[in-house]
């Protein structure tokens, strides 16, 4: 598609005719955008399938697929208390990531794991939100999600 695009300037810079060609160098909105757009770490259970839209619809299909026992945390902002969490996907559920393996992202520690029950605060459409999620950890990453508090 990118090389199509490519074309279609390369002829507009050649035969001048953009007015004809505006529409193609329009973004084009993906499921993957709409998905990001309408996402919610936790849903309602009582929401009414038929007065969603279709944009609430591909998210909460996306949500009901997730594994939400355990949470995956990356770690990589812990010392300026930067925690994000998400659930986890049939792949990592199978792998055993974050029930058998260490929950964070960057870590595949198998011994020792603790596990933590975490007020997860975050903010979602410009409201704030908390939930409480379980997390395991080993030793290492146990210390970088406690560190600001020490």
């Amino acid at each position: 598609y990118a090389r199509h695009l490519k074309y279609v300037r390369d002829y507009q810079l050649v035969y001048g005719k953009k007015a004809e060609y505006d529409a193609a160098a329009a973004p084009i909105r993906t499921e993957l955008d709409v998905l990001r757009e309408n996402h919610q770490f936790v849903r309602d259970l009582d929401e009414d399938p038929q007065a969603l839209s279709w944009e609430q619809r591909v998210a909460k299909k996306y949500y009901d697929q997730l594994f939400k026992e355990y949470c995956l945390a990356d770690l990589r902002f812990y010392r300026e208390g930067k925690v994000a969490m998400r659930w986890r996907t049939e792949a990592e559920v199978v792998s055993g990531k974050g029930q058998f393996a260490c929950g964070s992202l960057h870590c595949d520690a198998r011994d020792d794991l603790r596990s933590w029950e975490v007020n997860f605060a975050y903010a979602e459409a410009g409201e704030h939100k908390n939930a409480l999620v379980k997390l395991r950890l080993c030793p290492p990453c146990s210390d970088q999600l406690n560190y600001r508090k020490r």
